[in-house]
């Protein structure tokens, strides 16, 4: 297991030729496009209705260790992953904000601060989604697999949580990928690709160094290592806590006479 960057390389370099910089991690990346596979699974097979509950609630259990493990991965995984690295504080976001309605703001090799917000936003409202999903009933036969430890009132009460704060969520997303086209096709920066490769380009431009302040030069940073192992673990070791909570949940089931 490869120990995780502490710090960013100290050297800042100048240079009008083209710069490959790595970086978001295999786990990064994987996270992202499995996110958005869930979301859409969790959304088809709520709408085909009951029959398939199971496949919703498997997707549910997914959602919750992807996120959690994202999470995780904010405070120990790669340099450009850490929330440490990306979010700011209100002022440095809020000059950001202006500077972005100018055209003058600053260029991040990893989230801008307006991306950092999107990302916790996201990241939470996913959390809760998938949290409440475990305590949720359809009020017909099927019930989450933590019903058991609430009352039938707390859980619709949850329920109702659960079904309008996907509209939140996917109103987010809208969002997200408004602002990935704009940055992708009005800014040309380009900021699909790398959320596939991982790699940014930087030509004929000044390597800036990425901290959110006034600086001129931009610091070369590129991770050296995906920290699969480590990754992995994580995953495993919530996947296993998840399945155990579960398993020793008490039996829930949705009797006629609650309604």
């Amino acid at each position: 297991m490869t120990a995780p960057d502490d710090k960013a390389p100290a050297s800042v370099k100048t240079s009008t030729d083209p710069r490959v910089i790595q970086v978001w991690d295999l786990p990064v990346r994987i996270f992202h496009w499995v996110l958005v596979l869930l979301f859409i699974a969790a959304y088809v097979t709520n709408e085909l209705g009951p029959t398939y509950f199971q496949y919703h609630v498997w997707c549910g259990y997914s959602l919750i260790v992807l996120v959690c493990f994202r999470i995780i991965w904010g405070f120990i995984g790669t340099y450009h992953a850490r929330f440490s690295h990306f979010v700011r504080n209100p002022v440095t976001t809020l000059k950001y904000a202006l500077n972005t309605l100018k055209g003058t703001e600053k260029h991040y090799t990893g989230h801008n601060p307006l991306g950092a917000i999107m990302v916790i936003v996201l990241l939470l409202g996913s959390l809760i989604q998938g949290l409440t999903g475990l305590f949720t009933n359809d009020e017909i036969l099927n019930v989450g697999p933590l019903y058991g430890y609430i009352s039938n009132e707390l859980s619709l009460q949850l329920t109702s949580i659960h079904r309008q704060l996907f509209y939140w969520i996917l109103g987010a997303v809208a969002l997200h990928v408004v602002a990935v086209l704009v940055h992708q096709f009005v800014k040309r920066d380009n900021i699909i690709v790398p959320m596939f490769n991982g790699k940014k380009v930087f030509s004929g431009e000044k390597i800036k160094k990425d901290d959110g302040l006034e600086n001129d030069e931009l610091e070369q940073v590129s991770i050296k290592s995906s920290q699969i192992i480590l990754a992995l673990i994580i995953v495993a070791i919530l996947a296993l806590v998840l399945a155990w909570v579960i398993t020793h949940a008490p039996e829930a089931s949705l009797s006629i006479e609650e309604y």
